[in-house]
């Protein structure tokens, strides 16, 4: 008979755990968050960015509900925002932020999104980053996608002043219900290089954006290796085709205290 090693006891025990203890992102998507993306409505240039995206499994780890008010800020073309609107349905409200800028670059694919009030629960808002016009305590949840790490770059030459990163933070916070979810998603920069890969990369260290929203008041509340990628250095910026679309990118979860 061959002896059973305590090698093979542990692999037998880890397969055993793997087995009953599937994937957060494989188990975890309510069925209204999947009947959301599977929506027919969608297009198909959508369809398509879901294959690296992963929408599902990230709303589900924001924790998107049904009738609640969610902001999307600098939401580009809209991707998510389409989703959210689907998600949180006829009681609940989206607002589509972009600046001028924003708006300009994404003018392609917001125009058909939004053509004939398709999404009649999503408000689209053109503002600048000095106002967002977020409220008081209005939002169950904000989502910020691969864009916070622009509050930390500028060329005014191309209409994007510089942000005063601290105010616009603080609108984020102040803008969220006590005890809603800000969801943070951008690129990986090196660790240690703070904001300064924002200008040159478009990345962020994510360290340094934990670091300043904890200082704003936001309590750190999970993350999610979802779009991880050990083969990116970090060393080339986020649009070159060399790495586009594969880039480490982290998730957080904030939460705004109850009280």
């Amino acid at each position: 008979m061959k002896p059973i090693t305590t090698l093979s006891l542990l692999l037998a025990f880890t397969w055993h755990l793997l087995m009953a203890c599937p994937t957060w992102a494989a188990n975890n998507v309510p069925a209204y968050i999947q009947s959301a993306v599977d929506d027919v409505a969608r297009g198909d240039a959508d369809r398509e960015r879901d294959l690296g995206d992963h929408p599902g499994q990230l709303l589900a780890f924001a924790d998107i509900q049904p009738g609640m008010r969610v902001a999307d800020v600098f939401a580009g073309g809209g991707y998510y925002s389409e989703l959210l609107g689907r998600i949180v349905g006829d009681d609940g409200h989206v607002a589509l932020i972009n600046n001028v800028a924003y708006d300009h670059f994404a003018r392609d694919q917001l125009q058909p999104r939004l053509a004939g009030n398709r999404l009649p629960n999503v408000e689209h808002l053109t503002v600048e980053s000095c106002n967002l016009q977020l409220g008081k305590d209005g939002y169950d949840r904000i989502i910020i996608i691969k864009s916070l790490h622009d509050i930390y770059y500028a060329d005014p030459a191309n209409a994007w002043p510089a942000i005063d990163s601290a105010h616009f933070i603080r609108q984020l916070f102040d803008g969220l219900k006590p005890g809603g979810m800000l969801l943070v998603v951008d690129h990986s920069a090196l660790t240690g290089t703070d904001a300064t890969a924002a200008q040159t990369l478009h990345r962020i260290d994510e360290s340094f954006i934990r670091r300043e929203l904890l200082q704003a008041g936001f309590v750190f509340d999970g993350s999610l290796d979802l779009y991880r990628n050990a083969d990116d250095d970090r060393r080339i910026g986020a649009p070159d085709p060399a790495i586009k679309g594969r880039t480490d990118r982290f998730v957080h979860r904030y939460r705004k205290p109850a009280s």
